[in-house]
């Protein structure tokens, strides 16, 4: 009996002790599961689940398309259109060398370096290489169709393993050339980098769109979700594209007449500050940027400073207006053309005698201006030149503004009131100088000028740009008497060659040498002529600034140069806005134009041991150049001593007749221009 017991004591241990063993195993067993889930749960949650989604996700990371750049009337200026890149995943290419072999086939590009490229990045885990940037439909058909490999299953083009397709946007300039310096342009990023592109670059750009599709084994989306920020909006600008074409075209002409080395033009509302045209020559395509054409992708008119001449004596005589020190026709004597200040003598190029002050601009005489500025005084000359916006930008939205140079009183020295008063000593712009001008068009208040009309976004009313800032610079009765000055220039003076068929035109001219920053000084050989005008002269709708750098053909001053390509382009202008006339409309408009300018001469170095004396250099009077021109019927004959000889009195009857009949006029005429004429 004990031992039966004995042995189910045994027994029953052995089955307990096989149960334990059983239930340790379990314990170990789910223990170990348990750590497993917990360090796969916890410790590598985040990237399981990001392998997960990959799996069976897609992100797709695109933009949405910039927006638009438009002229007033809605024309597109700048524009982005859809496009798409082919790109490679490294990492599902299995044999990197024979894809390699084949694209290079298709997109005719070196094999080794592409093989090194795919084998690189598979081996760094990488999954984006652009092989082909921004193409537009037809030459995505045609890559797919040369990528179609029949042996390969995709549920995306091309049917080639480890390509895709990804959406990007190019930027389109529809209208070339025209404006491209005030438009500008964006990179192969879609970001601005110059113009409005840049200076408008949060209202343009696109935010990032991000797709996510669920995808099931074969690759089909049966889910899709689309993230995405605020839409752009569209740039409106006071621009008037096919204003802009005209001045374009004019300025463009006049520059190659002169050969000169580059043009501006400036056209503005004097009433509201907008920009109805802005131009520089040469210019560039920004559909296609080379090397060459980066040259010309600053805007001059609104970034380059030069020193303005004889336009800036609209300044000197509005300060002594201002004061109330003389009216428009009270006289003023510039003795024997000569005026001397602080050890330097200041010549006029023709001595004018005594003069009204209208004048003494019309024919710009520098010994009048300087004796002007001289009664206004240093301290309130330098406050009214700052008063008018000189040494400040003016606020227009475009980036890389310029301010200008203007030295604080306690840096001149003391012919530097003489000087400033001709237009030297002092940096401008041509958009400052051409809105001094429009200050005086607005009856003595200025409006700031600008180029954004308003912003569109869609959905949404447009967003006007702010009411621009308007202050009373001078007084009505000063802008008046200003405007009476500068209609002399033209009517008498240097600024004929400005006069417009059945409009008025106040204005004035400007020729000053250019500064060398090599040398420290003037250059004699190179000049900056300029005409700024308005019209019509007594109610202003536009006022026009024209700047030549650097003319080089026949006569190079102001009136010469620059006035001819107003007159082209204000005519043109007023006529296209419908302004009415406001002075008698001539089938034959004779010009009865004068000679050259007087170049307005810098000061030199001092030279104490004598007095120097400031002048122009000599320029051809009309009288040598009517002397070359020759009547139709006969030519000078020359003797046998080299010598030509004296006309006789028949011959110089009949030149006297000619140059009075149409044909000889026009001829004269042009030979002033610096034309040649055939005879």
């Amino acid at each position: 009996m004990k031992r039966s017991n004995r042995k189910k004591g045994k027994s029953s241990q052995a089955i307990f002790t096989r149960f334990m063993i059983v239930v340790g195993f379990f314990i170990l067993w789910l223990g170990g599961i348990g750590i497993r889930l917990v360090y796969l749960q916890v410790s590598q949650h985040e990237e399981l689940k990001e392998r997960a989604l990959r799996t069976r996700q897609d992100v797709k990371q695109t933009k949405m398309l910039r927006g638009s750049i438009l002229d007033r009337n809605g024309r597109a200026l700048a524009m982005s259109v859809r496009v798409k890149t082919l790109y490679a995943d490294p990492v599902s290419i299995d044999d990197p060398a024979s894809a390699a072999a084949t694209l290079a086939k298709v997109l005719k590009v070196d094999e080794q370096p592409l093989a090194s490229q795919l084998r690189a990045l598979k081996e760094a885990g990488k999954r984006y290489l652009p092989l082909a940037r921004k193409l537009d439909e037809e030459a995505v058909q045609r890559l797919n169709k040369a990528l179609d490999l029949a042996d390969v299953r995709k549920a995306d083009l091309p049917n080639f393993k480890g390509l895709h397709w990804a959406d990007e946007q190019k930027r389109s300039y529809p209208q070339q050339s025209l404006a491209a310096q005030v438009v500008g342009l964006s990179n192969d990023e879609d970001e601005g980098i110059a113009g409005i592109e840049l200076s408008q670059e949060l209202v343009l750009r696109g935010p990032t769109v991000e797709k996510r599709q669920k995808r099931d084994r074969l690759g089909r989306v049966y889910d899709e979700e689309v993230l995405a920020g605020e839409a752009p909006g569209d740039v409106v600008l006071t621009i008037d594209a096919k204003l802009q074409y005209m001045v374009e075209q004019s300025l463009e002409e006049g520059v190659r007449s002169a050969n000169a080395k580059s043009g501006m033009a400036v056209v503005l509302a004097p009433k509201t500050g907008e920009v109805l045209a802005l131009a520089n020559y040469p210019t560039f395509d920004p559909n296609e940027i080379t090397e060459r054409s980066m040259a010309n992708m600053t805007n001059q008119a609104v970034q380059l400073v030069y020193s303005p001449g004889s336009v800036f004596k609209l300044v000197t005589y509005g300060s002594g207006l201002e004061k109330k020190l003389f009216k428009p026709d009270d006289m003023i004597s510039s003795g024997n053309g000569t005026i001397e200040v602080a050890d330097r003598v200041f010549k006029d190029s023709h001595p004018v005698g005594t003069v009204s002050y209208s004048q003494a601009l019309a024919h710009s005489s520098n010994v009048c201006a300087i004796k002007t500025a001289l009664s206004v005084g240093r301290e309130d000359f330098a406050g009214f030149v700052r008063r008018m916006g000189f040494g400040a930008k003016t606020g227009i939205e475009l980036p890389a503004e310029t301010s200008g140079t203007v030295r604080p009183v306690s840096k001149w020295n003391g012919d530097s009131l003489a000087s400033m008063s001709i237009g030297y000593e002092i940096d401008v712009s041509a958009l400052q100088m051409t809105s001094v001008f429009a200050t005086i068009a607005n009856n003595g208040l200025r409006v700031q000028p600008r180029i954004v009309k308003e912003i569109r976004r869609a959905g949404q009313p447009a967003s006007v740009s702010p009411q621009p800032e308007q202050t009373q610079i001078v007084t009505p009765e000063t802008a008046g008497a200003l405007r009476t000055m500068l209609k002399q220039v033209v009517l008498t003076g240097t600024g004929r060659r400005a006069r417009l068929n059945g409009y008025t035109v106040a204005g004035k001219t400007g020729t000053a040498w250019k500064y060398n920053p090599k040398t420290r000084s003037v250059d004699p050989s190179k000049y900056i002529s300029s005409f700024i005008g308005m019209a019509p002269a007594d109610d202003p709708e536009i006022v026009i600034g024209v700047v030549m750098d650097e003319p080089k053909s026949g006569a190079r001053d102001g009136g010469m140069v620059s006035a001819p390509v107003f007159r082209e382009i204000a005519q043109q202008l007023l006529h296209e806005l419908k302004v009415p006339t406001d002075a008698p409309i001539r089938q034959d408009m004779a010009l009865n134009e004068e000679g050259p300018e007087p170049l307005d001469v810098p000061v030199e170095d001092k030279k104490p041991e004598k007095k120097t004396v400031v002048t122009a250099p000599k320029e051809e009077r009309q009288s040598d150049k009517l002397e070359k021109a020759r009547p139709p019927e006969k030519k000078d004959k020359t003797r046998d001593d080299g010598k030509k000889p004296e006309r006789p009195l028949a011959e110089r009857e009949r030149l006297s007749a000619w140059v009075k009949t149409e044909n000889g006029r026009r001829d004269c005429r042009r030979l002033l221009e610096g034309i040649r004429v055939e005879t």
